[in-house]
């Protein structure tokens, strides 16, 4: 269904953006001045990002194995866990925001791509 109705984003796309957001993770708190906690998170979050994206049955997966399906799974999830951290870090709230923006663009996107290798 989702290649149907939602399938906007090829696959192979996702998988540039999913390479592309590891650096995001890694840099963006540390250029920010972010707190040691988030830092850590979002590097460990880069860390997962990078595992699962390598694993992902798409074109720019090395080991093949995750179904795309699943993989989108864990972008919604991650993709919600940002959208969460106003909630989650109240005693963050300057980077808050930015976080909550990042993960309404995964959720976006994991809704929004194709569940199939082209």
């Amino acid at each position: 269904m989702g290649d149907i109705v939602f399938g906007l984003i090829p696959t192979k796309l996702h998988g540039v953006l999913d390479y592309a957001s590891v650096p995001l993770m890694l840099t963006v708190p540390r250029a920010f001045g972010w707190s040691p906690r988030l830092t850590h998170l979002l590097t460990t979050m880069a860390g997962g990002t990078l595992l699962y994206s390598m694993l992902t049955r798409y074109e720019l997966g090395v080991v093949k194995m995750l179904p795309m399906p699943a993989h989108l799974a864990l972008d919604a999830g991650s993709g919600l866990f940002f959208a969460a951290t106003p909630r989650l870090f109240r005693d963050e709230q300057r980077c808050t925001s930015m976080l909550l923006g990042w993960g309404l663009f995964e959720i976006a996107v994991s809704l929004l791509s194709r569940t199939r290798p082209s």
